[in-house]
């Protein structure tokens, strides 16, 4: 299992433009065969601060998701969206044993 977070900055005059545009991508992605979660969660701290939070299955099946016709959408759409450079982070999804 993998995990990913990916940290975005929304512009304030397009938050509306940009939930529109993340809520097909989640409606699509969720219905993706390897994807377990697809969460995009609101910063109560900073104002127009995201964090898309994905599950998947493997690497496999986040190398279909970045090649899927929803995602690529999105990401031809999001540069106008964002005040700041997306922001990845990548997990292994096994607890790390101490």
């Amino acid at each position: 299992m993998m995990i990913i977070h990916a940290n975005l900055q929304v512009k304030p005059d397009q938050e509306q433009a940009f939930l529109e545009e993340a809520k097909k991508l989640i409606q699509a992605s969720r219905a993706e065969a390897g994807n377990i979660r697809y969460d995009l969660m609101k910063s109560t701290e900073q104002a127009g601060h995201f964090t898309m939070v994905e599950v998947w299955k493997d690497a496999e099946a986040i190398a279909a998701h970045n090649t899927s016709e929803h995602f690529t959408a999105f990401g031809q759409k999001a540069p106008a969206f964002m005040a700041a450079p997306l922001e990845l982070n990548v997990f292994s999804g096994e607890p790390v044993k101490a």
